[in-house]
């Protein structure tokens, strides 16, 4: 049965109708995009744990291997993996869930069966994924969002993805396939993060991905600290730009194709996007470069 994958929490609270988000750690995510909305609002919000999944029957520990530290002869510390579902509140007070964590491994159809169990325990009224994926666009222009849904209606026309094609799959996208045979709401968002900076953390992607993901529920989600970190990314990254003058040309020409494309149909089309921009092997070694330039800013100083 879906419920022996997991365990739910003491005095778990009955809840209105409200909206899951969902975000797995292991597949595609530019940018730190999904993974640095879930640090946010886990730093950011109160939370409490209301059922954690078995992920020893889920992970392939040999294949993502857990990180332990040595101190001083002698193991310390342990980062278990895990997979929760935890109930937050928005600004206003309005409740919403986040399962987060580790991607399953194995058993993809009992996971998203013990979810829809969890969905429809807690009435949930929309799901919604989200993530970063790599695209030849500047970092001088606005993060794009490109949207998928179960139903007409879901995703504002603008952000819908118009193509059709073929993609490994992944679990959290499994869910919503399923969501959708069962008659059920559920959205996906991904943030479309400039390919050279897709190996980064890139709060810009965050923010402008968690402003849609606002906009698609009606929570009232913090940003305070998203647009801060926004801001001293782009900093960093316009003096690493501004220092190297063959980084600054190829720039400015995806900036010429970016306004070139987004002045005709600018609807959320990848496919259309990486055809007229120029793809990550063109812009090669110089880029390399350039990311090897991107050190942190030194915290002590």
């Amino acid at each position: 049965m879906p419920d022996t994958m997991y365990e739910l929490a003491d005095d778990v609270p009955e809840l209105e109708s409200p909206v899951l988000l969902y975000c797995l750690n292991g597949f595609m995510d530019a940018g730190h995009a999904g993974g640095g909305i879930v640090e946010h609002l886990l730093s950011t919000l109160e939370h409490r744990e209301l059922a954690r999944f078995d992920v020893d029957r889920l992970i392939d520990y040999r294949a993502r291997r857990p990180e332990m530290h040595f101190n001083n002869g002698t193991f310390d510390d342990y980062a278990a993996p895990e997979l929760k579902l935890y109930l937050l509140h928005d600004d206003v007070g309005a409740p919403f869930l986040l399962l987060a964590g580790m991607e399953p491994d194995f058993r993809w159809e009992a996971f998203t069966a013990a979810v829809i169990e969890l969905i429809e325990r807690f009435g949930v009224r929309m799901s919604v994924g989200f993530h970063g994926t790599p695209a030849a666009t500047p970092h001088t222009r606005p993060i794009g969002i490109s949207g998928h849904g179960t139903r007409d209606g879901l995703v504002p026309e603008e952000q819908v993805l118009g193509m059709e094609l073929r993609i490994p799959s992944s679990a959290g996208l499994l869910l919503q396939y399923r969501l959708g045979e069962a008659g059920r709401d559920a959205v996906g968002l991904v943030a479309r993060v400039p390919h050279y900076l897709s190996e980064s953390e890139y709060p810009q992607s965050s923010l402008s991905l968690l402003r849609s993901l606002s906009s698609a529920t009606g929570l009232l989600l913090p940003t305070e600290s998203l647009v801060e970190a926004s801001e001293q990314a782009e900093r960093l990254v316009h003096e690493q730009v501004e220092g190297n003058e063959k980084v600054a040309r190829v720039v400015e020409a995806l900036e010429t194709q970016y306004d070139a494309f987004a002045g005709g149909d600018a609807r959320g089309n990848l496919v259309a996007e990486l055809k007229t921009m120029p793809t990550a092997e063109e812009i090669g070694a110089e880029f390399e470069r350039f990311l090897s330039d991107l050190e942190p800013p030194d915290e002590s100083s």
